[in-house]
């Protein structure tokens, strides 16, 4: 208790005696409706053969209820806990909040000053000095009251306990806590230190709640002291089971009572590129649904992720597509790597093909006569890769797909995303995969990922935070794609994006360049999903725009002017 503090109830004038044990208590020497209180000193022995005197019952008189609501109020102030808690109902409740109040709330000492009384209600007001450090204290005042009761197995006078006696806004399962509150406040930027706001990204909104809720811990910042209600935690148990049951059971804020001090942003950078972001989002404005996505395919990460609406589902990171003929990029490596297919080696593509059951055909029915595979791909012929499904084991996609291109294992991106689905299918389902239809399920990010991997050559894990921060594990592809592969399937890409389904729309964009088409029939759809993929330098975009057609003229046009501002 600080230098010049005096515990003191002011009320009904009251005088302490103190007996031999050292045990205070209060005889009482008002009048009003205290007049007629007995005296709780004990009075001498009576005869032996006196009988047991009754049980009171009934309510508590007015000067019971004043004189226990006195007696409580002076051992709590006094810190002797266990001498209130014997004055409550409920013993072991009343002392793990008491407790809870002086440890958690770190509430060094009370003053409590009676107030009115209202029938078996006695109001107070509560002056709390709470002292987190040697440099940071407060003092808490508020108002409150307490209800006496009679015990019925007893007859004794006592406080029904519950929170509110505590403080008034406390409830069952809550305690109050000094502490600094939760994270700190982030700052988030893009690569370069500029700050991503909501306001000005509404598209990145989710991503930002979820990195800051991720990272802030990691961040050069400092959390705020304050004086709050909890729910959860240690259930009001005190500090040291709170510290225990940290890991399984989380705090969260109920209602803050008071600021100590504030804390210190900290600032959280993420791979993106504000200006390309702008450039992104801008391309899908007008556009009922779509979403792009653009790495950096030497290092992996992520520069823009665009998304219409702005503030809906986040499709470029989570969402679950059948990718279309973007797919034959992952089938073309795994072809060519069986020895299946080669660029310049000849390759059917014959109007229709029966698997399985089915018959598939291409757009338009159309047909390659004495062709190469380097032309099946640049037309995006169906019929080339289903053809070879007699030759392909059930599983053989679904391996290729995480060995060489890192698909269907669990990415640490640095926010939640799917990260791709390969299933294992059979008969015309595994034939139908072969073009990304069946059962494939992609986004923009994993394909945008494909298009990175092929200009690289080497999977890369995508990520919107740097590993650097938390040191987590990136995901690596098993085998990853040989140079003989990779070069093949960069010149596939060339021959697409410069005279093949992907020409039109990537004859704006200069430099290396590489690109894949795709149109993903969906049921209950009038049209296909438009998919485009392609890279430039060192820059891969993917991109969907749901129901439009075909991908070269509804996604390319995106993907290029993507490719274009980077």
């Amino acid at each position: 208790m600080r230098d010049g503090q005096r515990m003191a109830l002011i009320g009904a004038a009251c005088a302490v005696v103190v007996g031999a044990a050292g045990v205070g208590a209060y005889a009482l020497v008002s009048g009003g409706d205290d007049a007629g209180a007995q005296s709780r000193t004990a009075g001498s022995a009576g005869p032996a053969e006196k009988k047991p005197e009754a049980v009171p019952t009934g309510p508590p008189s007015a000067a019971e209820v004043r004189t226990t609501a006195r007696e409580f109020l002076a051992a709590w102030q006094s810190g002797d806990l266990a001498a209130a808690s014997s004055l409550t109902d409920d013993k072991k409740a009343a002392a793990t909040a008491l407790k809870s109040f002086r440890n958690d709330a770190k509430a060094e000492s009370v003053t409590l000053t009676e107030g009115t009384r209202q029938d078996d209600e006695v109001r107070y007001e509560v002056s709390a000095a709470i002292r987190y450090d040697e440099e940071l204290d407060t003092t808490l005042d508020y108002n409150t009251s307490l209800t006496v009761v009679r015990d019925t197995r007893t007859g004794r006078p006592v406080v029904k306990w519950q929170p509110t006696v505590v403080h008034p806004k406390l409830k069952a399962g809550q305690r109050i806590v000094t502490d600094a509150a939760g994270d700190p406040e982030v700052t988030t930027v893009d690569r370069n230190g500029t700050e991503l706001t909501k306001e000005e990204f509404p598209e990145l909104g989710a991503i930002l709640d979820d990195v800051r809720k991720r990272y802030a811990d990691k961040t050069d910042g400092t959390a705020g002291v304050e004086t709050r209600i909890v729910t959860g935690g240690a259930d009001a148990e005190g500090a040291e089971a709170a510290e225990a049951k940290k890991e399984d059971k989380e705090d969260k804020d109920v209602a803050t009572l008071s600021v100590l001090s504030k804390g210190t942003p900290g600032e959280l950078r993420t791979t993106l590129d504000a200006k390309l972001q702008k450039a992104a989002q801008r391309q899908l404005a007008g556009k009922a649904k779509g979403s792009a996505v653009a790495i950096r395919p030497s290092t992996g990460e992520i520069l823009a992720v665009a998304n219409t609406p702005a503030t809906g589902f986040n499709s470029a990171l989570r969402g679950s597509l059948a990718p279309g003929s973007t797919w034959k990029v992952v089938t073309s490596g795994m072809l060519i790597d069986k020895g299946l297919a080669k660029s310049a080696a000849q390759h059917p593509c014959p109007k229709y093909f029966t698997y399985g059951g089915w018959r598939f055909q291409n757009l338009d029915k159309f047909e390659i006569k004495g062709g190469t595979f380097a032309q099946s791909f640049a037309a995006s012929c169906n019929t080339a890769f289903i053809s070879q499904a007699p030759d392909l084991k059930n599983d053989d996609l679904t391996a290729y797909a995480r060995d060489a291109f890192g698909l269907g294992l669990d990415w640490q991106v640095g926010t939640g995303t799917f990260d791709g689905a390969v299933p294992v299918q059979s008969d015309a389902q595994m034939a139908a995969s072969l073009i990304g239809q069946g059962a494939v399920r992609m986004n923009p990010l994993t394909m945008a990922s494909v298009a990175a991997t092929v200009k690289d050559g080497t999977f890369r894990q995508p990520v919107i935070v740097p590993q650097s921060l938390d040191n987590r594990t990136l995901a690596r592809a098993p085998r990853g794609l040989s140079a003989t592969t990779a070069a093949e399937l960069r010149a596939l890409m060339k021959q697409t994006a410069v005279g093949g389904t992907a020409a039109e729309a990537m004859a704006p964009v200069g430099g290396d360049k590489g690109a894949k088409t795709g149109s993903a029939e969906v049921d209950g759809q009038d049209k296909p999903n438009a998919w485009f993929i392609a890279y430039k330098d060192d820059l891969a975009v993917g991109a969907v725009i749901p129901n439009s057609g075909h991908g070269g003229k509804n996604a390319g046009p995106v993907v290029a002017a993507i490719l274009n501002a980077g």
